[in-house]
């Protein structure tokens, strides 16, 4: 009887073993026993609320698309992903970032704030994970670490985009960059000195504290800064008020405006100030002219989103990336790194590439208009795509 009873303790005890090893693995079974796709945690980081919630929210929308359309194709494993507001507060942001970290998470991604992005690069470094940033434009991020890349653009880009559009006989100009004081407005100034500047053009700046609530005294010293061209970059939620402000002091009239297209939300207030102006553009829905910016768009539309903003693309290209990532190098770190540099892939925007040595994405970019369309609304018109190759920023190396 004792050695009954023994017999079942051990076995009950083997079951007991089997059944918390099965909770702990990541790999699900299905009904029929068969083994399901391996579940893997990523934290995305992103401005729910806040200054940049507007930007956000696009690449919430992008990297859900960008979910389901890898979905089933990232090599045996499915993304599981953790959605953290960061407010646009830095602070929040790494707080969020070292909790994920501190749970397990060895991949993060997001945010659409170049400051933020800046201060969680270093920690993927410090904790040997991937971290993938969005739409945040510093030119500071490529070549900071191996363990980090971007899936959107950088501002370097927008500038070369913009030298294109610039008179390439004209020199000496006056060259005002009016942007606010953040990282981004910070990296734009280098960016447009370093392009500019190379071409005989005398570059300045007039930063502005990011929120301002009074932009008027900006304007007014825009207004009477003698410039010959204004480079405008701007990503605060304050764009309408900003060039209202502008606007009204009449800097429009008095100098040329260089500037990208923001967000939809943004045309009927900007198209007045800049009639049958080239404007550069990281993004349109109806420019790019491919099959994944095809199924993207369908996707949104079925999904009552609406036509994809000008963040979108970067979100989903962030799923695409992770998906890449955990596909070709699994859960280890230093393989999802070497898988993804030197990737060439089709996004919503058109073939991109991972440069291996900085980690910069080459991605095309575009050249627009804003014209008026029914009821007194503005609509895009697409003249331009500039090839990757025209718009790739200098080498970075890691430092």
């Amino acid at each position: 009887m004792e050695r009954r009873w023994l017999r079942v303790a051990v076995l009950a005890t083997i079951a007991a073993l089997c059944a918390a090893l099965a909770g702990t693995a990541s790999a699900r079974v299905d009904a029929q026993g068969a083994s399901a796709a391996t579940v893997v945690k990523v934290g995305f980081i992103y401005s729910k609320t806040g200054a940049l919630s507007a930007f956000g929210q696009e690449e919430f929308d992008g990297f859900n698309a960008g979910l389901a359309y890898t979905k089933g194709k990232c090599g045996g494993y499915a993304i599981s992903p953790t959605f953290v507001d960061d407010a646009t507060d830095p602070a929040k942001a790494v707080a969020a970032a070292k909790d994920l970290i501190g749970q397990g998470y060895k991949i993060l991604a997001g945010t659409a704030s170049s400051g933020i992005a800046l201060q969680l690069a270093p920690l993927a470094a410090q904790n040997n994970i991937l971290y993938v940033s969005s739409a945040a434009a510093a030119d500071a991020i490529t070549g900071l670490n191996r363990n980090t890349f971007r899936s959107g653009r950088q501002s370097i880009q927008d500038v070369l985009d913009a030298a294109g559009i610039f008179p390439p006989k004209s020199a000496g100009k006056k060259v005002v960059v009016f942007a606010e004081d953040t990282a981004f407005g910070a990296g734009n100034v280098v960016a447009v000195n370093s392009i500019f500047g190379s071409k005989g053009h005398t570059v300045s700046k007039i930063l502005v504290p990011f929120g301002a609530p009074d932009l008027t005294p900006y304007a007014q010293q825009l207004k009477n800064s003698g410039a010959d061209v204004v480079f405008v970059a701007w990503a605060g939620a304050n764009g309408p008020a900003m060039w209202q402000s502008l606007q009204q002091q009449g800097v429009p009239q008095k100098m040329d405006i260089i500037t990208g297209l923001a967000n939809r939300e943004i045309y009927d207030t900007f198209g007045p100030l800049v009639p049958g102006v080239k404007l550069i553009s990281h993004y349109v829905w109806n420019a790019p002219k491919n099959a994944v910016n095809t199924w993207m768009v369908k996707y949104l539309a079925k999904q009552h989103e609406g036509v994809p903003n000008i963040f979108t693309p970067d979100g989903f290209v962030t799923a695409q990336m992770i998906c890449r990532a955990l596909q070709k190098g699994g859960v280890d770190t230093a393989k999802q790194i070497t898988a993804l540099e030197g990737w060439q892939f089709l996004a919503p925007k058109g073939k991109q590439r991972i440069r291996p040595a900085d980690h910069a994405m080459l991605q095309p970019m575009f050249q627009v208009q804003l014209l008026p369309a029914a009821g007194g609304h503005f609509a895009v018109k697409v003249l331009k795509t500039v090839s990757p190759g025209n718009v790739q920023p200098p080498v970075t190396p890691f430092k």
